[in-house]
């Protein structure tokens, strides 16, 4: 696949905090890439130095293999940060409009509007907008440009169900397209059905790097959810059981042995109901990669 962006071997600092270190990592062109990992692991550090918002402090950032702060990479890139400004007293269209005059060669105006979902608001003024409707109107400023590369940062935070899903859809249309698309989120449902490959960062280094099935893969087990009365150190102490986690309506176990698990609960409490198991997910795997290496001493 061809590479539109990356870091080698970069390190960053502020001032005497170190944001990131030695990380390594590239993007591909026709490739969803979701960077994931706790606040302040170095996510929004990664997306300002690729968008040449900031220079490393040691190593290489490099945008459609030159200089990301050159014009010519940036106006083949477009980019959704979590926190942005734009004025309320326009209306959609006439955002879009202005935004897209930026570009040589921009997407049509109702393409935009289409792809973004806000054909039904476009004359609306921003400030008039619901919380879904105005980071859809910033998904629409991203790619109004037609770029070659999209940053999303949290993009649908805000969104309602049927608006988080048709995001979704119109990401798979970017995408088979031939674009490249970092996302970072901290839905990681949204990472699991989007991303065609998952990178973990905590700490400000890069721990893990692989197809959501290869990341899902280093979490050996299943996990169980259930009502139950039995109190979450007798949970924890049951056949195979790793990790035990409190749910709105009930519990969740991640296990070794999930026939031996259930089997014991159902022995220990007969009032179990709502039991259901299932092969653990990435919200499962990025948890538990993230607390082994959180548990590692550092390396001086």
């Amino acid at each position: 696949m061809k590479t539109v962006a990356g870091l080698d071997a970069v390190t960053h600092r502020y001032a005497n905090v170190t944001a990131l270190e030695g990380v390594t990592l590239s993007l591909a062109a026709g490739q969803v890439t979701a960077l994931l990992g706790p606040n302040g692991a170095g996510k929004t550090t990664i997306v300002r130095l690729l968008t040449g918002l900031a220079r490393p402090t040691e190593g290489r950032a490099a945008l459609f293999g030159g200089d990301p702060r050159a014009m010519a990479g940036r106006r083949r890139m477009g980019v959704m940060l979590q926190i942005s400004r734009v004025p309320e007293t326009l209306t959609v269209r006439e955002h879009v409009h202005l935004f897209s005059s930026y570009y040589p060669r921009p997407l049509a105006l109702d393409r935009v509007l289409q792809l973004a979902g806000l054909e039904s608001v476009a004359d609306r003024r921003f400030g008039n907008l619901s919380g879904g409707q105005k980071q859809r109107t910033l998904f629409a400023l991203a790619i109004c440009g037609d770029p070659e590369l999209l940053f999303l940062d949290e993009p649908t935070v805000g969104m309602d169900v049927e608006s988080r899903r048709l995001f979704w859809q119109t990401i798979r249309t970017l995408t088979a397209s031939g674009r490249a698309i970092l996302l970072t989120t901290h839905y990681l449902e949204e990472a699991d059905a989007l991303a065609d490959r998952v990178l973990v960062l905590n700490r400000g280094r890069l721990i893990a790097d692989g197809r959501p099935e290869d990341i899902k893969a280093r979490t050996a087990g299943r996990q169980i959810t259930c009502r139950t009365s039995l109190p979450l150190d007798v949970l924890a102490s049951l056949p195979g059981v790793t990790r035990v986690e409190p749910l709105a309506d009930g519990v969740s176990l991640v296990t070794t042995d999930a026939e031996a698990t259930a089997r014991a609960l159902l022995v220990r409490d007969l009032t179990v109901a709502n039991l259901e198991i299932r092969s653990a997910g990435l919200e499962e795997a990025f948890l538990a990669i993230t607390r082994a290496d959180s548990v590692e001493p550092s390396v001086a």
